[in-house]
This record gives C-alpha cells, structure tokens and sequence, in this order.
C-alpha cells in the first residue's frame, strides 16, 4: 500500500494552514500592539482620572469600624426532653442555613436592635444621608409635616442604614454565621453585632414558644374531635354486632364453632354409613352364595364378636371332626356318620338363620347411620348459609373496627403530642447559639487606600481601554497607507508631514522682472527653502511616481484635487511643480481652481490676467504667464474678477482642451490644481483634459466616508488616479501608528534630512 501520495497531500496543507495561524497571531499582535501606541496616552490619563477620584473618595469618606459575632446552627439539638418535636425536625441543611441568613437579615431582627437600642435617636443612623437627604429633610421641615410622619419616616431610614450597615454570612459549608456590623464608632459596632445575635436566638425561641402555642391549641381542638370520633366508631361496632347476631366465644365466632362440629359430625356419620353397608353387603354376599363350607368359612370375620355364631360355629367343627374320624374308620355312609353331618346341616341352617337375623340388623344399622349423616348435613348446610351470611356482616364489622381503631390510634397519638407540647412550651429551646462574642475592632476596616487604589485602578484600566477602544472605533480618518489601500483600493504615494510657514525668511523683494515670482517664506515654497526637508523627500516620491507612470504611457498632464477645501492639495501641487522644475524637467503649474483660485492668491498675488483671458482669447499664454527664474518654473494663474457660475462648462470646453493640448507639446509634465471634489462639480468635466489624479487627504481629519462618497462621484477620476498623497501628518502621532522612526530616527537623520 503507497501512502507516501497521501503524506505529500497532507504535509503542505498542514504547513499551510500552520503557517496562516502564525501569520494570524502576528497580526493579532501587531493590531494590539499599534492599538496601544495610538490610545496608550488616553488610557493613562483615564488611569490618573480614575486614581484621583480613588484618592478624593479615601480622603472624603469616614473611616468605619467592623465587629464580628459568630453563631452556629446546632445540628445536635439538644433537647431537654427527649422526644419528638411536635412541629416536626426539619433535616439542616445548605438550605437551611442559608434561609437562617435571609432571617438574620429581616427587618424583624432589625426592628427589634433598633428599638432596643434606641438607634433612631442616633444621628449616625437617623440622620440625613448625604446632601440629598438632608435637602429632603429641610424641604419636610419647611412643609410642616407631623409628628407621626417624621418618626415613621426616621424610623424607615434608620431600618434601610442599618441594613446596609449588616452583613451576614455562612462560612464555607459549615453551620456557622458570622454577623458583622460597621459603625463609625468601635464600641458600637460590637454592641449592635451582639444584639444582632441575640436577637435572632430570641426571635428562635419566641417563634418556637408562639408556635407550640398555637399547636397545643389546635391539638386540643382535634383532640376533642377525635375521642367523639373515637367513641361513635366503637358504638356503631356495638351496634352493628348486635344486629347481625355476631357473637365471639374464645377469639372465635360462635356459628364458626358450630360449623367445625357439624363438619366432625359429618364426618363420623359417613363412616359409620360406609362401615354399616361394608358389612351388610358381605353378610348378604354369603347368604347369597347359599354354600355350607362358604356359609360356615364367610362368618369367621362378620361374626367373631356374636355369642351365638360363635358358639354354633365351635358345635359344628366339633361335629365336623367327628364326622372326619368316623368316615375315616366306618366308612362315610356309616349311620353314626350320617347323623353327625345331619346335626352339622342342622347347626349350618342355625348359622344361616343367625347370619339372616344380623343382616336385618346391619340393614337397620345403614340406615340409622344413613339417616344420622343426611340431617348432619342437612345442619351443615345451614350452618354454612349461616355463616356466609356472617362473612358478608364481617366485611362491614372489619372496616367499622379498622375506623374505630384508626380514630383511637390517632387519639392516644396527638394525646401523646399534646402531653410533649406541654412540656415543650413550658422549656422551648432553639438550635442556634452563640459561639463568638463581637469585641471593639481594633483598627478600621473601611476605606483601605490600598483595596481603594487598587479598584480605583482597575476601573481606571477598564474604562480606559473600553473608552479607547470606542474612540479608536469611531476615528474614521485616515491615518496610515493600509488604511488608503484597504478602505479606497488605490496605492498611497506618500505621507506629507505638517509644515509651518517661514517667518524668519527675509521679506520678498520687488520682482526682478514681469510677472517673475520671488519665493517667500510661505507654505508654497517650503519644497525651495528646504530641500533635505521630510515633507520635500516625500513630494519626491509622488515624483517617482508619476516618471514611472509616464514612462508606461499614462501621460504627463496631472491633476491634484482633494475631497474637501483646505486639505493642502494646491501646496502638495505647488511643491511637486517645483520638485519637477528642480529636476530640470520643463513644469508648467495651472491654478484649475476657478471657483476659489488660492493657489493665484498665494503666488502670484499681482496677476490681473489668467487662464479665462487665455481662453476667450482676450490675451496671449506670454502676456499671462509668471515664472519663477531660479529653477524654471513657469505658471498660468487663474484671475476671476467675481464669481463665476459657469466653471465647470469652462474646464470642459474646446478651448480648455485645445489649450491642453498645446502645453502637452511645449511642456513635459502640466500640473494643474483643481477644486475638491464635495463642494463643486468642476472635476468631474475634466476626465478628457487631465491623464492622471493625485488626490490629497488631510491626514487624521478627513473622513474615510468623505473621501470614499467623492470618488465614487467621480468615476473616471478612480480610474485615472495616480495615488493618494496623505497631507498634514503630525510627526509625533504618527509614532502611534508606526512610522514615527521613518521620520524622526537617527538614521534618517544621518542623510542630512530634518524639519
């Protein structure tokens, strides 16, 4: 069997997937990682927040002290007599013990230690609770309430502050219940634990005393009840047997007496019947068979106790042995031995007459006996109708006999109860006791600034993690390139740091020629005035970008545009028009934005004439055309005398494009700074003018949504986009998000870039 196939399957799959769960852990990481570099600083300072309010409530709340007595739930009970408790020994179990908790915390046993220790007149239980309270009580003042409201009222506040003051609890699994009180004084901490205990052991007592009273009532009562019970059970037996003629005799009734005779009798009487026929019938069988030597022979056992058989019988062997010898001697017919058997023929007929004379007494004998048996079963039938008849009687007698003895049963029981709740009222007793008496704690138990600080921290870390977490959530700005790339699908060309214009730069001097440009220390020139800055390296990678898009065919005429105004897109453009210049390529910047032309007004302030002269035809591109002679840098500003309604349908007229078309074939990159696209529509005429867009976003302010609903207003621009420029980056937040060291490290700096 090959299974290396199967393991060559399997191994990679296994790899795989083990390499998908270390690559999913790593993100993990790195996501928690920069969500901690991002929120870190908010999540300490709701730390601090949270500490200080920690501190601020251990310096404003009173210390309390705590006293603590024990009791246990006696599972022995030890009972002064020793039987069975009338309300019944209930098992003690988890349940139990922790329903004698819910009773320790009762309001009974409450009012029970307030009234005993007058706590209503304590100030520290009756007073006002906190600021709120004591408005409340002014405002009842002020109203006039009476007397008897105002103490029910202190009486319900004095209840719920000693509840909250209360706790109870089991200890472990045990029976034991330890009570704590906490009061701002020691000493009366431990006195109202104490009579917390003892309370609940009178509240014991007093219910099991109040309980056996009203069982012993009630007992009396059934008592009562059951001995007339009782006694009617028993008449009504009386009664029934006398009706019924049931008569007992030694346990027994007597008519089953009289049928156990009847049945002896019986029984006797049969046998004499069948001993009478037995003889008869053997008599008569030999006086039937009519044969001397039978007749003689046949008597021996009917006869042996008759005189006369006997005696006959004796003459005739006689005889019968005389007749033997003489046959013998004489001969047979000798005349002495023919008399002999003569006088034996005469005994045999005596035989037979006497055998006669006892068949007629045999037959006499049968029925005597056969009558004797005939009326005893006749009286045995009776006696059994009899007693069937007493059977039927004995069912009821039975259930009225088992009723009156349940009834005396349960008399001589709850008598027995009675006698033992007796007792008991007089000595209840109570299965708890105390074990621990509460003393004066010795130092306080609330607040402790550690437990304080430590739940004042925790909150602090929760909170501040869950808040962060939140804000983290709800910032929906870009902030980093995967951001750019996941949420617009398009590549980041680069992150722009925040600049600051150049104060200290010496003023502008006078033009040096017509329409020639003098940088200043603005926002625009910032690309001149510091070359090595990171803010000038990073317009230099939206030049890579567009040679290499270029050198693919996607053309040289580009256009920078933002979703909404003051995104920096006309600076971004400005210092990418002369990052090209800088480079010795020939750059042509155009102020596109003809509803609000900052670009012209941050420039080229002084221009009277602009791109819409160019178009009507009004003036030459020379006569408008401003440079900047230093790096070559040639501009076409955008002069608009009033507002302009109709912007988008100069963008996209023939002129505009066939002005394009003529700066394509003087110039090798034409940048043109163009309206945002929320406000204004005038970027989406331009898809037939501009190759590529660059589109700026304000970093960490402009809304992912923002941006996403812009683009998707104009198609052609997606389509057409070079990249996305992050602008306005704030160097020290970035190193939350990971790429404070490409901007700030050391080795960054060794290649004489800074801000």
């Amino acid at each position: 069997m090959n299974v290396l196939p199967n393991l060559d399957r399997i191994v990679p799959t296994v790899a795989r997937a083990a390499a998908e769960q270390v690559v999913s852990s790593a993100e993990m990481l790195t996501s928690l990682s920069g969500f901690l570099r991002r929120q870190y600083q908010f999540i300490l300072l709701v730390i601090a927040v949270s500490l200080c309010l920690g501190a601020g409530y251990f310096l404003a709340t009173p210390s309390t002290y705590t006293a603590t007595a024990s009791l246990i739930i006696d599972s022995r009970k030890n009972q002064l007599f020793q039987q069975q408790s009338v309300l019944g020994d209930i098992p003690i179990d988890s349940a139990s013990v922790e329903s004698q908790v819910q009773i320790i915390k009762s309001e009974t046993i409450a009012l029970a230690v307030i009234k005993d220790l007058r706590l209503t007149d304590d100030p520290e239980f009756a007073g006002a609770p906190g600021l709120i309270g004591t408005v409340t009580g002014w405002i009842g003042d002020m109203l006039g309430s009476d007397r008897s409201r105002s103490e029910f009222d202190r009486l319900r506040r004095t209840t719920e502050s000693f509840a909250n003051r209360l706790t109870v609890r089991r200890v472990g699994l045990t029976y034991i219940i330890e009570i704590g009180f906490r009061s701002l004084s020691p000493d009366r901490a431990a006195q109202i634990a104490n009579a917390v205990a003892d309370a609940y052991v009178v509240d014991q007592l007093d219910a099991k005393y109040k309980a056996t009273k009203r069982a012993t009532s009630w007992l009396q009562d059934r008592i009562k009840e059951l001995r007339e019970q009782a006694s009617a059970a028993e008449r009504t037996v009386v009664n029934f047997k006398a009706q019924n003629n049931i008569v007992e005799s030694g346990g027994r009734l007597m008519n089953e007496q009289q049928l156990a005779e009847l049945n002896s009798q019986l029984v006797v009487a049969k046998t004499q019947v069948s001993e009478a026929k037995a003889r008869l019938d053997r008599i008569e069988a030999v006086l039937l068979a009519d044969n001397p030597e039978s007749t003689v022979d046949g008597t021996v056992a009917d006869t042996l106790n008759s005189q006369v058989v006997s005696k006959l019988r004796s003459q005739y062997l006689d005889l019968a042995t005389r007749e033997a010898d003489w046959s013998a001697r004489y001969g047979r017919n000798h005349l002495a031995a023919v008399n002999l058997r003569n006088q034996m023929a005469g005994i045999r007929s005596s035989i037979m007459d006497e055998l006669r004379r006892l068949a007629e007494s045999y037959k006499s004998d049968l029925e005597i006996a056969t009558q004797r048996a005939a009326s005893t079963e006749k009286q045995v039938e009776q006696a059994v109708s009899a007693s069937r008849v007493t059977n039927e009687a004995q069912v009821a007698l039975r259930d009225l006999e088992s009723k009156s003895q349940s009834y005396r049963a349960l008399h001589d029981n709850f008598l027995q109860r009675y006698m033992e709740s007796v007792q008991q009222q007089s000595f209840p007793i109570t299965e708890a006791r105390i074990i621990t008496q509460a003393s004066r704690p010795l130092k306080p138990s609330a607040p402790r600034l550690s437990i304080v600080l430590s739940i004042a921290g925790a909150a602090g870390l929760l909170f501040g993690f869950g808040l962060a977490r939140l804000r983290d959530l709800s910032d929906r700005v870009f902030r980093t390139t995967d951001e750019v790339e996941a949420q617009l699908q398009a590549n980041c060309l680069a992150i722009l740091p925040r600049i600051e214009p150049q104060l200290s730069l010496p003023a502008p001097t006078a033009p040096r020629g017509p329409r020639q440009v003098v940088p200043d220390g603005g926002l625009y020139w910032h690309v001149v005035h510091n070359p090595f800055s990171g803010f000038t390296e990073s317009v230099r990678a939206i030049k890579v970008a567009a040679d290499i898009a270029a050198r693919n065919g996607a053309g040289r005429v580009i256009g920078f545009t933002s979703s909404l105004p003051n995104e920096g897109k006309s600076t971004v453009a400005a210092g990418f028009a002369e990052v090209l210049a800088q480079s010795g390529a020939r750059t042509i910047l155009i102020d596109g934005d003809l509803r609000n032309p900052s670009l012209t007004r941050g420039l080229m302030p002084e221009a009277e004439f602009g791109v819409l002269e160019v178009l009507s035809g009004k003036r030459d591109m020379a006569q408008v055309m401003w440079r900047e002679p230093d790096i070559g840098l040639d501009m076409l500003p955008a002069v608009i005398p009033s507002r302009h309604a109709q912007t988008s349908e100069v963008l996209a007229s023939a002129a505009m494009r066939n002005l394009i078309d003529d700066l394509r074939k003087r110039y090798d990159y034409v940048v043109v700074d163009l309206s945002p696209l929320a406000p204004v529509v005038d970027v989406r005429t331009t898809a037939g003018l501009i190759d590529s867009y660059v589109f700026v976003v304000e970093w960490g302010r402009t809304k992912i949504d923002v941006v996403q609903h812009a683009m998707n207003s104009a198609r052609h621009l997606r389509e057409q986009l070079l990249g996305v420029v992050l602008n306005k980056a704030e160097l020290k937040q970035m190193s939350r998000y990971g790429y404070g060291g490409y901007y700030r490290n050391d080795y960054y700096r060794r290649y004489g870039y800074s801000e």
